[in-house]
């Protein structure tokens, strides 16, 4: 076996390797190192379609590094105090509410939870308000059953960024850094509030 071989069969080994990965990010980091070998491999024997496969998906795996690393970076500032939750953000979906307009009733099934990003939000069981940057609705990920311990009424118009438990539960089996993090801001949201208060904001959720 020459070097050139050598150098395929790493290829090889690298990309089984990545088939192996559990997590994302160390499986991006492998498949780049794979294809950067076999783009050596290809150019080496001269095999142009090897080459072109390879470098096609190398940006494809770069970019997908660099929003898990991003992410992750994100959730440890939000997880180190800063509770902006703006991390959220490439993962919601923005919606509207008129005041008077009830978002979701106690005992409904819990799926999403709202990042709002102005306006004005009532939970009547409770009295509290819950104002820009608060998270509202993802104690229903953990509450038995999923269903709702309380509503959720818009008192002035605004608008809140809806983000399904399916999504959060796909970035916490991808990467379970992000689900580590996740739950200590859960956890941050539940000390919280518990101290109660009038307006939840800046982060606080229920």
């Amino acid at each position: 076996m020459n070097w050139i071989e050598a150098v395929g069969y790493l290829g090889t080994a690298l990309t089984i390797a990545a088939t192996a990965m559990s997590t994302m990010i160390p499986l991006r980091i492998i498949s780049l190192c794979a294809s950067c070998a076999v783009v050596t491999y290809g150019i080496l024997i001269g095999s142009m379609p090897v080459v072109l496969t390879e470098c096609i998906q190398i940006p494809f795996n770069a970019y997908r590094l660099w929003e898990m690393v991003r992410l992750i970076r994100q959730t440890e500032i939000a997880s180190s105090g800063d509770l902006t939750h703006e991390w959220l953000a490439p993962f919601g979906t923005k919606r509207r509410f008129r005041a008077g307009q009830t978002v979701f009733s106690k005992g409904d099934a819990a799926d999403e939870l709202f990042y709002v990003e102005n306006g004005v939000f009532l939970i009547p069981e409770v009295g509290i308000e819950v104002g820009k940057g608060g998270i509202v609705g993802e104690l229903g990920l953990l509450s038995p059953g999923n269903t709702r311990t309380a509503s959720l009424v818009c008192l002035q118009a605004g608008s809140a960024l809806r983000i399904s438990y399916s999504e959060v539960k796909q970035l916490y089996y991808q990467n379970p850094e992000f689900g580590f993090y996740f739950l200590k801001l859960t956890s941050e949201r539940l000390f919280q509030s518990a101290k109660g208060g009038e307006r939840i904001a800046a982060g606080d959720a229920i």
